[in-house]
């Protein structure tokens, strides 16, 4: 079983690496950067109310604090989802999937605050060695024309920070229900806020376009099977084990970036990008071994 659930991990990854290079193609298109994440989620709702409705039991969906943790966890991804796509129309699939993968670090930063974690020389030497690579990925201090925007560097980020403000979120409402009722709160949250926020003709026009495959193609990966099994593998798959399996979703949407969209690293950010993947791996490593 523990393999199967490491398996159903690494699935989930990878479908939301391809889900990366999809949304950077339908951005290519024109589509909206609020669009493309309002479908993402939308279709990602269909998803867990269908495995709410499976699976109903002990939902907790009476408790009042599960509904305030998990529309904060619905913040949280729709966030993520919309900065992550602003950052890949400001720059790269590569750049943006990599930013978004410094997650952890906004974790230990808010943990730091919150006095939830004690803070470390080791842990602060982490942090450094990620801002580090970041400053070498996105080459911040020689931005040339066609790169990566200042916007696309602080977007990224944000991305990752949303997708912390997610985790707790989700961390604090999963003792007053079940994922799948969590997950349903905080998915329509973001379908609502999205919704309100983006284009009302571009929405509308997504239902008429020959790129509704790729919108749907984009909310099956993206956020209704990719979560799911991400959930379902969690419960089986060690910690650590999931840090290391979850670098799958930088490096797929990187390589899709470069083999479909003809996207380029340079040396300089190929070793950036690879110091903020084993520096943010073996920060969640040590924290879940702990």
């Amino acid at each position: 079983m523990a393999k199967l659930s490491t398996l159903f991990v690494m699935l989930a990854a990878l479908c939301w690496g391809l889900s990366g290079g999809i949304g950077g193609v339908l951005i290519a298109e024109g589509w909206d950067s609020l669009v493309v994440s309002f479908y993402r989620g939308a279709i990602g709702l269909v998803f867990v109310l269908g495995w709410l409705a499976l699976r109903p039991g002990g939902s907790g969906l009476a408790s009042r604090r599960l509904w305030f943790w998990s529309v904060i966890a619905g913040l949280g991804v729709a966030g993520n989802f919309t900065f992550y796509f602003i950052s890949i129309s400001e720059g790269s699939v590569a750049v943006a999937a990599t930013l978004m993968y410094c997650a952890p670090v906004f974790v230990y930063l808010v943990s730091f605050a919150l006095r939830l974690e004690r803070p470390t020389p080791l842990k602060w030497a982490a942090i450094a060695m990620v801002m580090v690579g970041i400053v070498l990925l996105t080459r911040i201090y020689d931005v040339q024309p066609g790169g990566v925007t200042p916007i696309g560097v602080v977007a990224g980020l944000l991305s990752g920070l949303s997708y912390a403000v997610f985790i707790f979120g989700f961390k604090y409402a999963a003792p007053h229900g079940s994922p799948q009722a969590i997950l349903v709160i905080a998915f329509a949250a973001l379908a609502l806020i999205l919704f309100s926020m983006g284009d009302a003709d571009q929405t509308l026009a997504v239902l008429s376009t020959p790129s509704w495959p790729l919108f749907v193609t984009l909310g099956v990966l993206g956020a209704g099977l990719s979560f799911v099994l991400y959930i379902v593998g969690l419960n089986y798959t060690a910690p650590a084990v999931a840090s290391i399996v979850a670098m799958v979703e930088p490096v797929t949407a990187s390589l899709f970036g470069v083999v479909v969209l003809d996207e380029s690293l340079g040396a300089i950010q190929l070793a950036g990008m690879g110091l903020i993947l084993v520096t943010v791996t073996a920060l969640s490593v040590s924290s879940s071994t702990r």
